[in-house]
């Protein structure tokens, strides 16, 4: 019998460190270039597409998928600047996460940010095992490019709607990180509106609050 306790201490501790690892945050340099999209979920990516999306972008769209698996960093980030315009949570199925009928059914929370350059919607996205979606920003928000916005726990999706004359400069199958993988470039006559959104942002403290969606 005295091997239960010293077998049960080791397995809890290597449950501890796995927790401390899942929930690594680690930090990234900021884009260099202001019109650079970056990824808002680390992972594969494993849509790109132009669909519909009527809630927010109200039209056709580029939809780039990132399916996040266990092993991967599970905090997401603002892929540009911009102000929050839209929060919607919606309950739902927790169909395995890379599975197209996920972004439709699952458990999901949605942050749309206005831009300079159009509408950009970032939906986050419950999976088989994910039980609990969390996101910070609050509408009404300035948030700044890699800021953190949210955390799926344990296993997810991340969506990302953008503009379609914007530039997609990732392909199916690639691995993005979040706030550096950059997904896409806004058009060049945008840049120079987006570095002011870019100031904006910087100058606007304590704005990305965690709330549970």
């Amino acid at each position: 019998g005295g091997w239960i306790w010293p077998t049960l201490a080791g397995i809890l501790s290597v449950l501890a460190l796995f927790v401390v690892w899942f929930f690594r945050d680690p930090d990234h340099p900021l884009p260099a270039d202001p019109a650079h999209v970056v990824a808002p979920g680390q992972g594969k990516v494993i849509v790109v597409d132009e669909v519909d999306e009527p809630t927010y972008m109200r039209g056709r769209c580029r939809k780039i998928s990132i399916f996040l698996s266990i092993f991967d960093v599970h905090v997401q980030r603002a892929p540009v600047s911009g102000t929050v315009t839209h929060r919607v949570y919606r309950p739902g199925t927790y169909a395995v996460a890379w599975a197209d009928k996920a972004s439709e059914d699952n458990e999901q929370a949605s942050l749309g940010f206005t831009t300079p350059g159009g509408r950009v919607l970032v939906r986050q996205i419950a999976g088989l095992v994910a039980r609990r979606i969390v996101t910070y920003p609050r509408e009404g928000d300035v948030v700044a490019c890699c800021d953190r916005i949210g955390l799926i726990r344990f296993g997810s999706r991340v969506d990302l709607f953008l503009p379609l004359h914007w530039e997609v400069t990732c392909k199916v199958g690639d691995r993005a990180v979040a706030g550096l993988t950059v997904l896409a470039r806004r058009p060049v006559a945008e840049r120079e509106t987006s570095r002011a959104t870019e100031r904006a942002a910087a100058g606007d403290g304590g704005h990305a609050r965690e709330t549970r969606a």
